[in-house]
């Protein structure tokens, strides 16, 4: 696991969720970049995914939890950024071959979707499962290949 701090974000339907996950990464011994919202006003979720990858562009954080009423809205806007690979997983297996075989750095998480269970273990299992590399290595190189 990395040194550096998790960053983590969320627009107004995720800010529930991240405050228990923000908790959760805590009591796991992380150090927490929180990048917002504060609260349940109506917030864009494309600029709390645009936060979390300026951190990564800055090499503040190598991992991200972003958080949105689906999941779908923010991994998209995540993704338009090229050091970004963020997988919208809705149990702990997704989150597994997020990281196995895609080499996901962010976790992108519905919080109108899953559990809170479901979503502490996917926080878990992400943190937890290396990139396997081998035969999903170019095919991730090609992710970011512009």
């Amino acid at each position: 696991m990395s040194a550096k701090p998790i960053a983590i974000a969320s627009d107004h339907a995720g800010f529930d969720l991240k405050a228990i996950l923000k908790e959760e990464l805590q009591k796991m011994g992380f150090e927490v970049l929180d990048l917002g919202t504060d609260g349940t006003e109506s917030v864009d979720y494309p600029d709390f995914a645009d936060a979390v990858a300026q951190a990564f562009q800055r090499g503040d954080v190598e991992r991200g939890v972003l958080v949105c009423g689906s999941g779908l809205g923010i991994s998209m806007a995540a993704n338009r950024h090229p050091e970004l690979r963020a997988a919208p997983c809705h149990d702990a297996e997704w989150a597994r071959l997020a990281r196995q075989h895609n080499d996901a750095n962010v976790l992108a998480l519905g919080a109108r979707l899953i559990e809170v269970d479901a979503a502490k273990a996917c926080l878990k299992t992400f943190l937890e499962t290396p990139f396997e590399g081998g035969r999903h290595a170019r095919r991730v190189q090609k992710l970011s290949a512009r």
